[in-house]
């Protein structure tokens, strides 16, 4: 699967995961590690917004497993993968 095929169901499950309970929303989150993982070399713009993603994905495992409010990583972990499925589409 390609990084922006990944990213994209990233994506999808970042949304999913951002409407249900924090119990239910975790094993969700830990399930993306997999698909956030980098498979070969990138160009190092792809692989920096990868590496991004998957910190903003952590920040929000992290807010949530802690009883924090997590709205706002939410968006930022969205925004990030994005950010890193619009690199991999447009990387050679």
């Amino acid at each position: 699967m390609t990084d922006s095929e990944n990213a994209a169901k990233v994506i999808e499950a970042l949304q999913a995961a951002e409407r249900e309970p924090a119990q239910m929303a975790l094993p969700i989150l830990n399930g993306l590690v997999g698909l956030v993982q980098g498979e070969g070399e990138q160009l190092l713009e792809v692989e920096e917004a990868r590496s991004t993603a998957f910190m903003a994905i952590c920040e929000v495992g992290k807010a949530l497993h802690r009883g924090q409010p997590a709205d706002s990583l939410w968006a930022s972990a969205i925004e990030a993968v994005e950010r890193w499925k619009s690199l991999a589409v447009s990387a050679p």
